[in-house]
């Protein structure tokens, strides 16, 4: 895809494969036979729309980017080199009864479950016409099956799990997934959430969406051992790992857990590593950059989820001007949406009245 100087990570910007890690993604896919299945299953028009669904999510972030650097918003949250963490789960599921509850750092997943583009635009601009009514910057829409974000983000697991446990009172069949920051596996909701979701044999998702660092807080301080491969027995939940900068295994790997859960098996913890090719927000990519070695931001800035999967593409027979074409659509969808919103800024300012609808106590 092109490289945007302005606002892609410098690793990004004069980025070329490496020919080891192209064929270690290929090599990942055969590597578990039950996930290889379901990739060799994938049509091209399915593949293509997994490249599209990549490209949406990266370009979301780079229009954020630059309104903040132009001065239309004061700052975003991003996902840049995260896009397969989002993307690959997501077009798993049934998105026509499943549900979602994305961190802010996955909203590219409201646009891959259905949800306008300009909506999520309109969100950051707190616009009368956004989802929120102008009062919150965290997008969702449960009429797309979209649960709208929690500030602290290990009190969704316990909602989700309530969620998940109504579907499987109701017999529904509906699967609901949720991402866990690495974290936000020390909050205490959160565990209490995946411990209930356990024991009673919910149908839901809980993905640990490992990049590394919580906020400013290195993996290596904060958990032991550095990885959460033991952490599914720690609850009596299966559990698998997937490479969380490979858009297919991702997808396979969400693919499975959601047919267990259907089967009535309970709940399905994934782990996918990836990294934070950022600051937690744009505010603070310097003090990333100071907190954590160059060496991190060189090896993963080679993987690249979106650069990998297109060379991945290539490798099997699709055409350079296929991934244009596909590129070039979703420019003029992110274009389009970005247009509707900054309408939306100037003729929907939301009513002063309106801030204490919805609003509940206990």
């Amino acid at each position: 895809m092109k490289r945007y100087p302005a606002y892609d990570p410098p690793e990004y910007v004069n980025w070329v494969p490496d020919a080891r890690l192209v064929a270690t993604f290929a090599e990942t896919l055969h590597a578990d036979t039950e996930r290889w299945v379901i990739v060799e299953a994938l049509d091209e028009a399915a593949l293509l729309e997994l490249y599209a669904a990549l490209v949406r999510t990266r370009l979301q972030d780079i229009t954020l980017k630059r309104w903040v650097m132009t001065g239309v918003i004061s700052k975003a949250w991003l996902g840049t080199g995260e896009e397969a963490m989002t993307v690959g789960p997501v077009h798993a599921l049934d998105r026509a009864r499943d549900i979602v509850a994305p961190m802010i750092r996955n909203a590219g997943a409201c646009a891959e479950m259905g949800m306008p583009i300009a909506d999520g635009f309109r969100t950051y601009l707190g616009t009368g016409d956004a989802p929120s009514g102008g009062r919150d910057l965290h997008a969702g829409s449960l009429a797309h099956g979209v649960l709208q974000p929690i500030s602290h983000v290990g009190d969704v697991v316990p909602v989700v799990t309530g969620l998940a446990l109504v579907s499987r009172m109701r017999n529904e069949g509906r699967v609901v997934l949720t991402w866990i920051g690495d974290g936000s596996t020390k909050t205490g909701t959160a565990h209490e959430g995946m411990n209930f979701a356990a024991v009673r044999k919910v149908p839901a998702i809980f993905v640990i969406h490992n990049n590394q660092i919580a906020l400013g807080t290195r993996l290596g301080v904060h958990h032991l051992p550095e990885d959460f491969a033991e952490l599914p027995a720690a609850y009596g939940m299966a559990g698998a790992v997937f490479d969380g900068n490979n858009v297919l295994d991702a997808y396979a790997a969400t693919r499975l857990a959601a047919e267990r859960c259907r089967a009535g098996e309970g709940p399905v913890m994934l782990i996918g590593n990836t990294f934070r090719m950022g600051g937690h927000a744009t505010h603070d990519e310097r003090e990333a950059r100071a907190i954590l070695p160059e060496t991190m931001f060189a090896e993963w800035g080679k993987r690249d989820p979106i650069g990998l999967y297109e060379e991945h593409l290539k490798r099997l027979g699709v055409a350079a001007a296929v991934l244009e074409q596909a590129e070039a659509s979703v420019e003029e969808e992110i274009a389009r949406a970005e247009a509707e919103a900054l309408a939306s800024r100037e003729a929907s300012v939301p009513e002063p009245a309106s801030a204490d609808r919805g609003v509940y106590e206990s």
